[in-house]
């Protein structure tokens, strides 16, 4: 009996061990791009910056507001959208019922799912401001194209869900701090794919991406501190860009 749990115990451990190695020298699983962003789903990935206990409890926030019923001007993205200046915000669209259904991380494929699984669809806005796409580049392993496969999907989706109203497409905006990066590059050959999507009537595509660079065409960090996400006074000069146009579509 002895013996016999002794061997038990060695095989047990030699099968840990194999099993070790075999993790060890396995690759990491390629993602596929086109897949990732277009497939509905939730978050699945733990971020030291987005714990996904933290990207659950903002979705059950978006849940309440959507069974309130009560949005005009829906915000609707990643954490471009989710981190807007409280000031600029309120003092921007506090004079509509607004809601900001941004969460930081989310690319194509995790709004279509929050949109799917939300309760989003009680919502009746008259206009949704749509900026998502660049987290494919991160977290999708995408190129220009598979980004834009999402884009498209997001943009249907939020079509089939609030018929009535108006989305204000935004092009995704630059990051990186170099002109010449190669990711500039990336964003502009998407841009120019996403714009396809403007009908003139329901869809309004803006590139209010220039409005964030310098003279030459560099990123300064008093816009985009990490070159990729608004400072509040980066905050200020999109606000001053999407206001006009945002009146315009919510007469």
């Amino acid at each position: 009996m002895k013996n016999s749990l002794i061997v038990s115990l060695i095989s047990t451990a030699l099968l840990s061990l194999s099993a070790a190695a075999y993790a060890a020298d396995a690759k990491p699983a390629v993602i596929d791009g086109k897949a990732c962003s277009i497939t509905p789903a939730p978050r699945t990935v733990e971020y030291p910056w987005m714990s996904i206990a933290r990207w659950q409890a903002m979705f059950q926030e978006d849940i309440e507001v959507a069974e309130t019923g009560k949005v005009d001007l829906l915000f609707v993205g990643d954490s471009i959208t989710e981190g807007w200046n409280k000031k600029v915000w309120d003092k921007s669209f506090g004079k509509w019922k607004t809601a900001n259904f941004g969460i930081g991380g989310d690319h194509t494929g995790n709004v279509l799912w929050r949109l799917d699984h939300g309760q989003a669809g009680r919502l009746s806005p008259k206009l949704v401001v749509l900026t998502i796409g660049v987290n494919n580049f991160f977290h999708c392993q995408a190129n220009p194209e598979q980004v834009f496969d999402g884009v498209k999907a997001v943009v249907t989706k939020v079509r089939t869900l609030y018929p009535n109203a108006r989305i204000l497409l935004n092009a995704v905006l630059p990051y990186e701090q170099s002109a010449a990066s190669p990711k500039r590059a990336q964003v502009v050959e998407l841009n120019r794919m996403i714009a396809t999507l403007d009908d003139g009537k329901t869809v309004i595509f803006k590139d209010y991406g220039k409005k964030f660079l310098q003279a030459n065409g560099d990123m300064s960090p008093t816009i985009m501190a990490d070159y990729l996400h608004p400072t509040p006074k980066g905050y200020q000069v999109w606000s001053d860009a999407m206001l006009p146009d945002i009146k315009k579509l919510m007469k």
